[in-house]
């Protein structure tokens, strides 16, 4: 038990069970906001939900640092032959993008923001088991992303986020140490992360909270934490062994010192697959309850949603070696790896045939989070089906580094996830701050990113397809249209990112006031005020019905 849970009666309280099978909780006055003003207060907290905004407010500020550097690219890709950025300029622009885009805001944003926020109350919790863990995380991902910003302004770094072996051992000539550095602290960050979320749901649900009645959010982010502690320890080694080899001239990955340059390949990837999932697992867990919450009904085959988060962190650490397919590893594991790779679609599949099905005949009301909703599901879609494209062995091999590759990962990763992103920025905005923003700049918003996204990246595919090589800024002219979309596809997505920004913190001074449950939804996080009180609850719930009970009145034909 937590510090702070022993500062409340942990009695539960059995009466006034509510039609929803929740018990109905005294609260405490004051919002966690209210807790102290102070900076002091803020930077020495242990209370999930503030470290959660120290999170939103952290991801935010590196969200658009990456996208500058990635508009640098963009830009430079208008013309055929690279007028804004040099070669070496150019390389450091897409590193940096990628490097603080994976680790700095895909990996942690809505694990370490919502996760942090809503998993204890979802799951009748006071906090998280550990408290003090917490924050110290949040120090080391700051630590890791300081010395991220100091190795920009010393000049940067030109291997790309992957750190490929031998270049980022023997030829690169960024700050490719200081890089692998912040990469290496930030991991830290993850594992004591997901070690706390894991701890946190086995130990401190409240009573009545069986496993078969979590929320699929906590389902997702449980499947996330299991990737974190036992992938991200695999990356950190990894990054050592790199800087050991160039400052100490080991031989690990150098062949003339008796090295394998593809035994970094396979230790990146068996992290950074899984990864993948990370970023994705999250994202589905929060679409998850979007998409239960605008169709006013159970999840459609919960056991089976629950089940298929397990079974893509399970097979996501088994398909590492689609990564290198043209890498020279032999033609029966290049089999076995697209064979698995094609298995891993089945649970994703099985997500969104339910998530259809629990739309068919629901209720639905079109407001913003269900609209980013919708936006991830069909940017999952299209990314999902050209990872089965990439899957194939013959189609790789024609597809490998090129654009294509690009298009696809960034359907996954970032089409996807900051979709879903967004959609609980919008569901929980006003659970966090206790307002509520304009609905219809919600709506536009959605409308945009998904419009913006589209014009970005799927001239990316018939680029790829066509050969155009990725990372590449001198090209043939006749690639230059395709080139043109998609930087003005990037500009109207650059605008559509943040548009929210510009309304939500205009809806925390001048927003109408939030009720605990504005959305008039099912779950414990809206039994408490808006925003929730300190210690969230003051008396323990308890929980008699299943996590999506709507009562929903069916058709007779239905």
């Amino acid at each position: 038990m937590t510090d702070d849970a022993a500062l409340a009666d942990d009695r539960p309280d059995e009466t006034n069970l509510d039609d929803r099978g929740l018990s109905e909780t005294r609260v405490e006055r004051g919002s966690y906001l209210r807790a102290g003003h102070t900076l002091r207060s803020w930077l020495l907290t242990t209370d999930h939900k503030r470290i959660a905004i120290l999170y939103l407010i952290s991801v935010t500020l590196f969200f658009f640092v990456g996208g500058v550097a990635a508009a640098f690219v963009r830009v430079d890709l208008l013309t055929p032959q690279a007028d804004l950025l040099t070669n070496e300029g150019y390389n450091r622009a897409f590193t940096l993008h990628g490097v603080i885009m994976v680790w700095f805001f895909l990996i942690p944003s809505i694990p370490n923001t919502f996760g942090n926020f809503l998993i204890p109350l979802m799951i009748g919790a006071r906090d998280l088991a550990f408290p003090r863990l917490n924050l110290i995380s949040w120090y080391i991902f700051m630590i890791g992303g300081l010395v991220t910003i100091f190795v920009l302004v010393a000049g940067g770094v030109d291997t790309g986020w992957t750190f490929y072996t031998p270049l980022s051992s023997m030829y690169a000539n960024g700050n490719v140490v200081l890089a692998a550095t912040a990469v290496f602290v930030v991991g830290f960050s993850s594992i004591l992360t997901g070690l706390n979320f894991i701890v946190t749901v086995h130990k401190l649900r409240c009573p009545g909270m069986t496993w078969g009645r979590l929320r699929l959010f906590v389902w997702s982010h449980y499947a996330t934490s299991i990737i974190l502690v036992l992938a991200t320890p695999v990356l950190t080694v990894t990054l050592a062994l790199i800087a050991a080899e160039r400052v100490f001239g080991i031989g690990i990955f150098d062949p003339a010192l008796g090295g394998d340059p593809l035994l970094y390949q396979h230790l990146f990837w068996f992290y950074s697959h899984p990864a993948v999932y990370i970023m994705v697992l999250p994202a589905i867990g929060v679409v998850s309850e979007l998409v239960a919450a605008a169709a006013r009904k159970p999840v459609f085959g919960y056991k089976f949603v629950a089940g298929a988060s397990i079974a893509i962190a399970v097979i996501g650490f088994l398909v590492w070696g689609h990564h290198m397919f043209v890498a020279g590893q032999s033609m029966y594991a290049s089999a076995v790896f697209s064979f698995l790779s094609l298995a891993v679609a089945v649970p994703s599949g099985i997500k969104v045939y339910n998530w259809t099905a629990t739309l068919y005949k629901g209720h639905i009301s079109l407001d913003p989070p269900f609209l980013f909703a919708m936006g991830f599901i069909g940017l999952f879609v299209v990314g999902g089906l050209t990872g089965l494209v990439l899957a194939m062995l013959a189609i790789d091999v024609h597809v490998h580094d090129t654009y294509f590759v690009v298009a696809h990962f960034h359907f996954i990763m970032v089409g996807g996830s900051v979709s879903a992103f967004f959609g609980a920025l919008h569901f929980w905005w006003p659970k966090m701050v206790g307002r509520t923003y304009a609905v219809v700049w919600g709506r536009l918003s959605a409308i945009f990113i998904f419009l913006g996204f589209n014009l970005t990246f799927f001239p990316q595919f018939i680029l790829g397809y066509l050969g155009m090589p990725r990372r590449y800024h001198v090209y043939p002219p006749e690639f230059q249209v395709l080139h043109v979309m998609s930087s003005l596809g990037a500009g109207i997505l650059g605008v559509a990112y943040l548009l929210p920004f510009v309304y939500l913190f205009w809806s925390m001074r001048y927003g109408k006031p939030a009720g605990p449950n504005p959305w008039d939804v099912t779950g414990l996080e809206w039994t408490v005020p808006s925003p929730p009180p300190k210690h969230n609850f003051a008396r323990v719930p308890v929980v008699t019905g299943p996590p999506y009970d709507y009562h929903v009145e069916r058709d007779d034909d239905a």
